[in-house]
């Protein structure tokens, strides 16, 4: 193995590079956060607020099956290598948005941003986990999130400001290429993590491999650590999708503005990303069972607190605790997940969890257009915080402490 060695201090040029990276994964996404679902009513007359959604059940479900073969087919030809093939795919979404003749080539376009996520955000949140020690990964997955999540933040606000400047389409999407560009550039800078990743397998006792089919039943229901967060995640970004498509529309109904709307999109992701600096690292220090059951809650609750509150302000405070809630959990169920999953089924366990987890944006923005449809936009949100709040209970009850 030579001089290669696990901890985070020891590869910390390779891993601040994996954190600038993942600060443009996160900026893909936030190029239409706040502006996408206005783009279908207005651009494209989609008086149906489940068709408004449809891109983000298409980046969610692509998303989610990528995130399953990612891990499998990192194992076979290399990290370095899947997030350079995510880079080139993301290059075509910027693309098709600027030139979209129809709806159809928008939603496309977000299975391709689905695909350019799943590749590259898995790819350097799991060489993260590689380079650094089992007492690290909280901590590790925390900065990991929070550069992407920060990166969706700054791209929220800036796309809002661009499109109440110009308009909604083309000009703020012109970025979407440069992003992809520098993103691309910058992962040909990366080391591949294999030789950790083998350092790490040979401290276990025992070799476990175990078959893909394997992985999966245990990561989706036979393993209650397991199986219990990756519900816990899916419940998560169910309640994500539902904001990221719902939120616009509930929020200009109330007579906000696009600079304002942008800001209240922003502000969610922004504390997500930012106090995920503090969660993962808390984790590696307290355990993670505790902190994933109160940040459900935190997340159900905040959604109720949007729907029943009526001023600028509050909302705010609303989007702030709603990113507080998140952070809580995200770095801490890629942590879990760690923890219990061998190395040598660890990338594919992980794909498991990210595949049910991103799903959720898919279910999300699914259930929420038809509730929104079938009765309103506030009994859509209110009516899927209670997802988080029954993961919430799952966790206490069902799963044990995974942190030894």
């Amino acid at each position: 193995m030579g001089t290669v060695k696990l901890g985070i201090k020891n590869n910390i040029v390779l891993f601040s590079l994996l954190i600038i990276i993942n600060l443009f994964v996160g900026f893909m996404v936030g190029l239409e956060r706040a502006i996408l679902p206005i783009i279908g009513e207005e651009h494209f007359g989609l008086t149906s607020v489940s068709a408004a959604l449809s891109f983000i059940i298409s980046f969610g479900f692509s998303k989610a099956i990528v995130n399953y073969f990612a891990g499998q087919i990192a194992d076979k030809i290399g990290r370095k290598r899947v997030l350079l093939i995510g880079w080139g795919i993301g290059l075509f979404v910027p693309i098709l948005v600027i030139i979209a003749h129809a709806w159809w080539v928008i939603v496309f376009a977000n299975v391709l941003l689905g695909i350019n996520q799943g590749l590259t955000w898995s790819m350097t949140l799991n060489m993260k986990i590689d380079l650094a020690k089992s007492n690290q990964r909280g901590f590790a997955v925390g900065l990991n999130e929070f550069a992407g999540y920060v990166g969706v933040a700054l791209m929220a606000v800036i796309s809002g400001y661009i499109a109440s400047t110009y308009s909604l389409r083309p000009e703020p999407f012109y970025m979407g290429i440069v992003i992809v560009l520098i993103g691309f550039l910058l992962s040909l800078f990366v080391k591949d993590t294999n030789k950790h990743l083998q350092i790490e397998a040979q401290k276990k006792k025992n070799s476990d491999v175990i078959s893909s089919r394997e992985v999966f039943k245990r990561t989706t229901w036979t393993d209650k650590n397991l199986s219990s967060i990756s519900f816990a995640g899916l419940s998560t970004n169910l309640k994500d999708g539902m904001s990221w498509g719902l939120f616009p529309f509930f929020f200009i109904s109330a007579g906000l503005t696009f600079n304002q709307i942008g800001v209240i999109v922003a502000i969610y992701p922004a504390a997500w990303g930012f106090f995920q600096l503090f969660t993962g690292a808390l984790s590696d220090r307290i355990g993670r069972k505790w902190l994933i059951a109160s940040g459900m809650w935190v997340q159900a609750f905040s959604l109720w607190w949007i729907l029943f509150v009526d001023i600028y302000a509050l909302w705010i405070v609303g989007a702030l605790m709603l990113g507080i809630g998140t952070a809580m959990v995200y770095p801490t169920f890629a942590a879990a997940i760690s923890d219990v999953a061998h190395p040598e089924w660890r990338a594919s366990s992980m794909g498991v969890f990210r595949f049910w987890r991103d799903s959720g944006y898919a279910f999300g923005a699914l259930l929420a257009g038809v509730l929104a449809d079938m009765l309103n936009i506030s009994w859509a949100i209110g009516l899927v915080a209670i997802l988080p709040l029954l993961a919430g209970i799952m966790i206490a009850t069902r799963m044990k402490e995974t942190l030894v």
